[in-house]
């Protein structure tokens, strides 16, 4: 398949995986950004052929992962209002909110519908003029785009039945929260392509410079991770940081910026809470003021960062890579993709569910 088969070439890994080895001389621990790369580097066993002394840890950049619980709540007390329509993405049916999630809301007769682009809501609400449609907007820079246009249409189309519930995400804050940590082990970050791809990387320059490390900006395939991997290790060998881009056939300095004059006009930067970060500022986009008519969380009057409750689920230091999931004693035992106890578990860009899928435990031996 082209752009594909060729970034997964075995004599071309081998060599990038030799350079790695040949490069690295003392202990260091890399975070690969976007739950994309995890589920890459955990299906290809990238991590497998790194020199011991390398560690990957796993981030925060999971868009399902990181939408809080007390989200999801609301989500569902929406869904289960009388003539109201909750419209979600497929990988948020599932989740677990405290109690239950969409999907079993939706099995008790709430009218939860997945839907494949935020325009297919506002469709929705057009053809239904007597139902109070609303939009589960969730995501990254990488989504918030397509989310900002449909609020455009619903605008333009003078849709008074129509509404979104936003909880999108900004990566380069919680990049930032994270080294703010005092036990942070971060002395390199793979950046995730598509965000970049959509924002530039600009905004990341300012990041590496303050915290003195390299930032590199990756795709998703195996020879496009192990070479940001090496560059990422070549300047820390080097005792250098700053910010390289090797994944340029993607991802340009500058960005999408049709993308992002569409988020500018609708969307303004707020503080975000995260799932097991708690609120970190200026970390999320909440609709501007012109669009308040749109809001759900206005319409509705919920908390736009409500208290997350206690979980068992330790996805939160998943998400800050502070724990790999073969470490959680739920792993695979009273936590599996039939029954998640948290997103980490049942989301395609979940780190637990990547390590369930390509990398089960070995079964226990037979006792004697």
């Amino acid at each position: 398949m082209k752009y594909l088969e060729e970034y997964r070439d075995p004599d071309l890994a081998r060599r990038l995986a030799g350079e790695i080895h040949r490069v690295t001389t003392r202990p260091w621990t890399l975070m690969e950004v976007c739950g994309g790369q995890t589920h890459s580097i955990v299906r290809h066993g990238i991590d497998e052929v790194l020199p011991p002394d390398v560690t990957l840890i796993h981030g925060p950049g999971c868009p399902v992962c990181v939408t809080p619980v007390a989200i999801i709540d609301a989500a569902i007390a929406i869904a289960r209002r009388p003539g109201a329509i909750l419209c979600s993405f497929g990988d948020m049916l599932r989740v677990p909110g405290t109690d239950t999630d969409l999907l079993a809301a939706r099995s008790e007769g709430a009218d939860v519908r997945m839907v494949y682009s935020p325009l297919d809501a506002v469709a929705l609400a057009a053809r239904c003029p007597d139902r109070e449609v609303v939009f589960f907007g969730v995501g990254f820079e990488t989504t918030a785009p397509a989310t900002a246009l449909a609020v455009l249409q619903a605008a333009d189309r003078r849709l008074s039945n129509f509404s979104m519930l936003v909880s999108h995400a900004l990566v380069p804050p919680a990049m930032e929260a994270l080294l703010s940590d005092p036990d942070a082990s971060i002395q390199g970050f793979l950046a995730a392509g598509h965000v970049c791809a959509v924002m530039g990387y600009a905004g990341y320059e300012p990041i590496a410079a303050r915290h003195r490390l390299p930032i590199v900006v990756t795709g998703f395939e195996p020879l496009d991770i192990l070479e940001g991997i090496l560059r990422c290790l070549t300047l820390l060998e080097a005792g250098r940081f700053g910010l390289e881009n090797p994944y340029a056939r993607v991802v340009r300095r500058p960005g999408n910026e049709t993308a992002q004059a569409w988020m500018q006009r609708v969307f303004q930067v707020v503080d975000r809470a995260w799932r097991g970060m708690g609120i970190i500022p200026r970390s999320g986009l909440g609709l501007h003021p012109g669009y308040a008519a749109f809001d759900a969380a206005l319409r509705f009057d919920l908390d736009p960062n409500p208290v997350e409750p206690e979980s068992p689920c330790r996805s939160g230091e998943v998400l800050r890579g502070r724990l790999k999931p073969f470490d959680c004693p739920e792993f695979g035992t009273r936590c599996t993709p039939e029954h998640p106890l948290g997103a980490t578990m049942v989301s395609s860009e979940g780190a637990c569910a990547a390590y369930f899928r390509y990398r089960p435990r070995p079964a226990p031996a037979p006792s004697s």
